[in-house]
């Protein structure tokens, strides 16, 4: 009998060794399982950002293009920003779609028409406004407002293309050919001394002609629309001597 004891007990043992040996392995194996889980996480995490950086670009795409001025399009402007003694030609203009932030960050279709010379730089300025969540009120086409420069102003309306002339001369304004944009008018107004009077476009914007003020919208020299424009070929009117014009960046060439 006690042989027999000492027989199972034996066996006993060697049961428990082979059991804590396979329980080292087994966990051996689930840290290996447990790594690789981590690693391909890791990199799934990795894979994903790079599509969800590739979907935005492929977005923003889609949102931001470029066309010429179809017959939808030329009804839209004819006899309005587009009048009948405009000596542009319709094939030198370019319609822009773009996206843009509110105030409140919330996105925003917008549409521009523009000189065929501006239209690369002024597609790439508007992309990065908008990666910035710059924000703009509205960019819609000053047709909208029957192509009357105040009321477009008035309504913080962004706009570019509108055959005008400049306030007080017979001389066309760069507007007139399309290579001049207002950005977010109605808090950067134009402002000129004319026969000893103050004239402020748009009228409802006196409370915006101290520029040591701060308020929304407002654009200065550390202003990101200020640094884009200016590094892309723009001059901005807010640096002009005779006059000051805060919302307009013009074409220097």
């Amino acid at each position: 009998l006690v042989q027999h004891k000492s027989v199972v007990i034996q066996f006993i043992d060697e049961i428990l060794i082979d059991c804590n040996d396979f329980f080292v392995v087994l966990s051996c194996v689930q840290k290996f399982i447990f790594f690789i889980f981590l690693f391909l996480i890791f990199c799934n995490v990795g894979f994903s950002q790079e599509i969800f950086l590739m979907d935005e670009d492929f977005l923003l795409d889609q949102e931001f293009y470029i066309s010429d001025i179809d017959d939808s399009i030329f009804e839209r402007i004819k006899g309005k920003s587009f009048k009948e003694n405009c000596p542009i030609e319709k094939s030198d203009l370019k319609y822009l779609h773009l996206m843009h932030k509110t105030l409140d960050g919330t996105s925003e279709h917008g549409e521009l028409i523009c000189n065929k010379l501006i239209a690369d730089n002024l597609l790439k300025i508007f992309k990065e406004l908008y990666k910035a969540s710059y924000p703009i009120e509205k960019i819609r086409l000053v047709d909208d407002y029957d192509a009357d420069d105040e009321k477009s102003m008035a309504a913080n309306n962004s706009s570019c293309f509108n055959f005008r002339f400049i306030s007080f001369t017979t001389i066309v304004s760069k507007h007139g050919a399309g290579l001049a944009i207002d950005i977010n008018p109605l808090y950067n107004p134009y402002i000129k001394t004319v026969n000893g009077a103050l004239d402020i476009e748009p009228a409802n914007a006196e409370p915006y002609i101290d520029r040591t003020k701060n308020f929304p919208y407002k654009i200065d020299h550390d202003d990101l629309a200020y640094k884009l424009f200016t590094e892309n070929g723009f001059e901005w009117g807010g640096d002009w001597l005779d006059a000051k014009d805060y919302q307009h960046f013009e074409w220097k060439n």
